[in-house]
């Protein structure tokens, strides 16, 4: 729900509304989720300075918390990096790996949680409400993180609090390898002391409009009259404005109903001819996965869709390791037709979907292993998102 989409006295009603009912979300937060898994797989980095992503050229996909000591952080130019840290130790990430351990806390969340998102690889939500009517939430959430822990090995940090956003800031604030509760009421109180840049979403702009006005900290948000704030931010005053007082109300969207990308195309007439629809299994996936890049998504799973002239439908789906490169998926889009397909058997709908989404732009980077492969990649969706999508397309689609 947005609240903007409303006028002022709508707004303040749902709000009211929402802040009279309790609500209880936990955020969960691999810490250092890469750099993690490199560890397990290596623990002879344990104790340095770890930076998960390309030594010559690229990004800081993930570092340590030994590495962050020199200023190091996401995102930054690995050149940059090298600089602050010339000891660091560059690793280019096993790919496999991050998949498999994902996974694996997936399961272990799904296993335990009524309702949970997975908002990216590495960081889940979920949503307690009513449990506590039947055991302490804070409780069976330091149940679920010991196990999560024993069991894979991973570090992990939650918040538990009154919404998502608290819940996230939370988890910030008690990393690393930690956990800490905001009981409902203390939102504004734990917030007020934070820097603005605390709050979700606050940039190097609203940074700097903020310290224009002499804002430095939360509760010095809350205590500016709205007015001012809409004048110098617009809408994002508002909604900065509602958060600095610990209000928050977007939903946790159930894991199970993620969103996926998908294509399919119902033809005149049935076909048989296999290298047509190889072709069109191709021009399928170059489609959504050029839209999967749009969104800074990877896929973790693929499905495939056949369905005959007598109406029969027939799905198949494979988890892969999380991709957004056409040439990784391709090959599985192909072989799941190829098991799927009966032979000889003409063809009426031929779909592909990717689901199983994540959100994260340098992750997606990082996950296609090759530079050179993901300098090709942004390459061609510049071309396709200035001239049209259509203009570059592989041979084998035709």
């Amino acid at each position: 729900m947005d609240v903007q989409n409303f006028d002022l006295n709508t707004q303040h009603l749902i709000l009211n509304t929402i802040l009279t009912k309790q609500r209880i979300i936990a955020h969960f937060d691999l810490d250092s989720f890469f750099v993690s898994v490199e560890i397990l797989n290596n623990p002879s980095l344990k104790g340095k300075p770890v930076i998960v992503g390309g030594r010559e050229r690229g990004v800081v996909a993930a570092c340590s918390y030994e590495a962050r000591k020199f200023g190091i952080h996401s995102a930054m130019p690995s050149s940059k990096a090298r600089q602050l840290c010339p000891q660091a130790i560059f690793v280019s990430g096993t790919r496999g790996e991050y998949s498999r351990y994902s996974r694996w806390v997936t399961d272990i969340i799904a296993a335990k949680a009524p309702l949970f998102e997975k908002a990216s690889i590495d960081e889940f939500y979920l949503d307690l409400t009513g449990m506590d009517k039947f055991f302490k939430p804070l409780k069976w959430t330091i149940e679920l993180r010991n196990e999560i822990m024993h069991t894979t090995g991973l570090p992990i940090s939650f918040g538990l609090s009154s919404n998502k956003m608290m819940a996230k800031i939370a988890t910030n604030q008690a990393k690393p390898n930690g956990f800490l509760q905001v009981p409902f009421g203390k939102e504004k109180d734990f917030l007020a002391p934070l820097p603005v840049e605390e709050i979700p979403g606050v940039g190097g702009h609203t940074q700097e409009v903020l310290a224009y006005l002499g804002i430095k900290t939360i509760r010095q948000i809350s205590e500016t009259p709205l007015a001012l704030l809409e004048e110098r931010l617009g809408k994002w005053g508002t909604d900065l404005k509602n958060k600095s007082l610990g209000i928050h109300v977007s939903e946790v969207t159930p894991f199970h109903e993620a969103k996926s990308i998908s294509t399919e195309n119902t033809f005149d007439k049935p076909v048989t001819d296999l290298v047509f629809i190889n072709k069109e299994l191709v021009k399928f996936t170059e489609k959504i996965c050029y839209e999967l890049r749009q969104d800074s998504k990877l896929t973790g799973c693929i499905t495939v869709k056949i369905r005959y002239p007598d109406f029969e439908t027939t799905t198949k789906q494979v988890s892969i390791d999380y991709t957004n490169a056409d040439d990784e998926i391709i090959p599985v889009v192909k072989a799941i037709f190829k098991q799927l397909h009966k032979k000889g058997k003409p063809v009426r709908l031929l779909g592909v979907r990717l689901s199983d989404l994540t959100n994260d732009a340098v992750q997606a980077n990082l996950f296609i292993d090759n530079e050179k492969k993901n300098e090709l990649y942004k390459t061609i969706d510049e071309v396709k998102n200035r001239f049209g999508k259509t203009l570059l397309k592989r041979a084998s689609s035709g």
